[in-house]
């Protein structure tokens, strides 16, 4: 019998540690793929971060390391500059990236450093309990939030692509969604393309991916992806926000 679908190359094939209905595994997929499409695993270094990816370097069959909280896009620029022919790839959530690891990500971009960046947001802080994160809605409840943010006394949630598109040596800025079939094509589509970039030597790329967390959220898996669809996109909105092709127009 023809096998038509399989398990990547570049995911380790065991269990994962992830509550169910997170999507965290479909992005991880969705990487896994483009590395192996691109045929680009023997030379790719992922950059694993704190929060609930912290084991990314367990489910990547490619080299990894592990940075500090936050500190992923300096460690990854260690990296290319030291080997320039490996393809690097951060992985982060919005408390990772957006919070404590806002200096690191801004400049990393703003040097145009040649690595991609894989920016998972679900609006909380996971791994820690479900506290409120940079990207947590307007009214949305947390752990320290109990009565929904108040961006009187907290600001509003940061648009990160938004953000970064207004700098100058960004080469390709992208956000999407895996809350069903047709978003996760085109997340996977971006994703690939970012890795096509820094294959291409075309400078910094980052992939900001909508995510669940059924669990902190306090819903079912299938609530969550409909609360994605109608409270986060609406708060960040899909699209393409920079890409040479268009810049070049």
């Amino acid at each position: 019998m023809k096998q038509v679908f399989g398990y990547p190359e570049s995911l380790q094939t065991r269990p994962n540690h992830y509550c169910p209905g997170c999507t965290h595994g479909i992005i991880h997929r969705l990487v896994a793929e483009a590395i192996d499409e691109l045929q680009v695993r023997e030379k790719a270094i992922a950059v694993a971060p704190v929060g609930c990816a912290v084991l990314a370097y367990n489910y990547f069959n490619c080299d990894a390391q592990q940075a500090a909280h936050g500190r992923a896009p300096a460690v990854a620029t260690g990296i290319k500059r030291a080997l320039p022919d490996r393809i690097v790839f951060t992985y982060q959530g919005d408390g990772d990236l957006a919070s404590i690891g806002m200096a690191e990500i801004v400049h990393a971009a703003n040097r145009g450093e040649n690595i991609t960046v894989i920016f998972v947001n679900n609006a909380i802080y996971g791994m820690t309990g479900g506290q409120m994160a940079p990207t947590t809605l307007p009214g949305q409840k947390t752990t320290t939030s109990p009565y929904g943010r108040d961006t009187a006394t907290t600001g509003y949630p940061i648009q990160v692509c938004e953000m970064l598109s207004t700098l100058k040596a960004p080469a390709f800025i992208a956000r999407v969604s895996v809350h069903d079939p047709k978003n996760v094509l085109k997340a996977k589509e971006a994703i690939k393309k970012a890795f096509e970039y820094q294959v291409n030597g075309k400078g910094f790329t980052l992939v900001e991916v909508l995510s669940t967390c059924p669990t902190n959220w306090g819903m079912t898996p299938v609530e969550a992806l409909k609360w994605l669809e109608n409270n986060m996109i609406p708060a960040f909105p899909l699209g393409t926000f920079r890409s040479l092709e268009e810049v070049s127009k």
